[in-house]
């Protein structure tokens, strides 16, 4: 027999040993819990193609976000659905707008979770687009004004942190001189700065109502087929003051994620978007795949790949897993 010098098994039949030398490791800390927040009293209503996921009211918002407390989940982003949807996406930026009352209650209630929300207009819109249409095409710098408008009435009421999701160019810059101009100064904006034009958002999109009614998102979200053009993105985001940047979707994406990490070093978020959580959930629950042994690896692979900060459906169900020292 072959003398062979070195045996990588060696270190990978016990648990702990595995446990001891594992290179990536999944934290509580690591988690954002993303939720989808409604008008009404006691609603909770399923999302068919997201399982174990809700639209909810601001009373059961609260029960959601004090059980993720509990657990040590250390923050939450919101999205709104609007009463009523016009051009200008006017809920979005409204004083006593869902995400605005929301924002104030949790903070009021739950002071100590963080309280991240999404600054985009498609859900606010009765065309379902991202920005200010004009003729038929989406118009960035008009576009602007009402960003800012949004990411400041947030602020206002008390989130922590503002995430512009929309990929218009300038909206960082435009987001970060109206918060300081506002006296907003310490709110750190998270940038969806490198998000592509995904078919992983089909579920976001039915637990938004967010579908555009005419076109699509191509004209100003990201090609799949590029990556140089996501280190472009992200350079401007930061140039612009963005404090956190962000990569969406996750798993297709970890070739950008690992890039974006090891070429700017700062703060890095990744959302493992609707389909990534709706494909796994499925094959699951039709008996093709592990459920929680898929969910841990493919939150690893994230981590993995450079992500500080993931965003996930998953949240509450991994921790307790972690907790009890569950392996991928």
């Amino acid at each position: 027999m072959a003398h062979v010098t070195f045996r990588p098994r060696r270190l990978r039949e016990k648990r702990l040993l595995r446990r001891m030398v594992r290179e990536t490791a999944l934290s509580i800390d690591d988690f954002v819990y993303p939720l989808f927040v409604t008008h009404g009293r006691g609603v909770r209503e399923p999302i068919g193609s997201m399982p174990g996921q809700f639209r909810l009211s601001i009373d059961e918002l609260l029960k959601e976000a004090k059980d993720a407390a509990s657990m040590g989940i250390p923050a939450i982003l919101l999205f709104g659905l609007p009463a009523e949807k016009d051009p200008r996406a006017s809920e979005a930026y409204a004083e006593d707008g869902v995400i605005q009352q929301a924002v104030r209650a949790v903070k009021d209630r739950v002071p100590d979770l963080l309280v991240i929300t999404d600054v985009c207009l498609c859900e606010y819109t009765s065309h379902g687009h991202c920005g200010v249409v004009e003729d038929g095409v989406v118009r960035n710098d008009p576009t602007l004004e009402l960003l800012a408008r949004t990411a400041v009435s947030h602020a206002e009421a008390g989130a922590d942190v503002v995430a512009p999701s929309d990929m218009m160019d300038g909206r960082v810059g435009a987001i970060r001189e109206a918060l300081d101009e506002s006296g907003c100064t310490e709110t750190p904006i998270m940038a969806y700065s490198a998000k592509y034009a995904s078919a992983f958002y089909g579920p976001f999109r039915e637990a938004a109502d967010s579908t555009p009614q005419f076109g699509d998102r191509r004209g100003y979200q990201m090609d799949p087929a590029n990556g140089v053009e996501a280190m472009r993105e992200i350079a401007l985001d930061i140039d612009e003051g963005a404090d956190i940047v962000m990569v969406k979707p996750a798993l297709p994406y970890l070739d950008v994620i690992s890039r974006a990490k090891s070429e700017f070093g700062v703060p890095l978020a990744a959302y493992s978007v609707s389909g990534e959580y709706a494909m796994i959930k499925a094959a699951g629950q039709l008996g093709w795949l592990d459920e929680k042994r898929a969910m841990l690896e493919a939150l690893t692979a994230i981590r993995r790949a450079g992500a500080d900060i993931i965003i996930t459906y998953f949240a509450r169900d991994v921790v307790p897993l972690l907790e009890h020292g569950a392996e991928a």
